[in-house]
């Protein structure tokens, strides 16, 4: 069966995502979490939180595209401190970039710059819950009170001008 993959798909996935208490819902294209490789539609809504972390597997490099919105990139170094930001966007009125692809080994995080924001992303399976070396040790784990604060750090190396209703206090998974 194939699957189109439409304006349409992209709006109803986003008012999933605003609809979540988490702000954001993936769709799925690979059949099961133990598939060799993980194809989806992400959509993030500003306010969610996704605990910087990082893929020690060397097979796990991780492609993402926007396919509509706004991202900001976080890249860190092993201490916490963010080494790069890059600014994701489809819009044809400005020169940022379409996608990136994060090296296995590299924490990372993802913020929503706009309502809307969807990306596609590719990575290998299987799914694999995080193992505690592939959380940050220096940033709040998701359902953590602190996660608002972290979030408003990583926001700001954007645009500040986002207003947030930050529902991070979910667990993941």
């Amino acid at each position: 069966m194939t699957n189109l993959i439409t304006r349409q798909t992209l709006a109803e996935l986003t008012q999933a995502a605003k609809d979540s208490p988490r702000l954001r819902k993936n769709l799925n294209f690979h059949t099961a979490n133990d598939s060799a490789c993980h194809r989806l539609l992400n959509a993030l809504e500003p306010g969610t939180y996704i605990a910087p972390h990082r893929h020690l597997s060397v097979e796990k490099d991780e492609t993402i595209i926007v396919m509509s919105g706004r991202f900001g990139v976080l890249l860190f170094d092993a201490q916490g401190s963010i080494t790069e930001t890059v600014v994701l966007s489809n819009s044809q009125e400005n020169q940022d970039s379409l996608g990136i692809t994060i090296p296995a080994g590299v924490f990372h995080s993802m913020v929503a710059l706009e309502s809307g924001s969807v990306f596609f992303e590719s990575k290998a399976g299987p799914y694999a819950a995080f193992t505690e070396e592939e959380k940050a040790h220096w940033a709040p784990l998701e359902g953590d009170p602190a996660c608002a604060a972290y979030l408003h750090h990583m926001m700001a190396q954007f645009d500040g001008s986002v207003q947030l209703t930050v529902r991070a206090a979910m667990p993941f998974r």
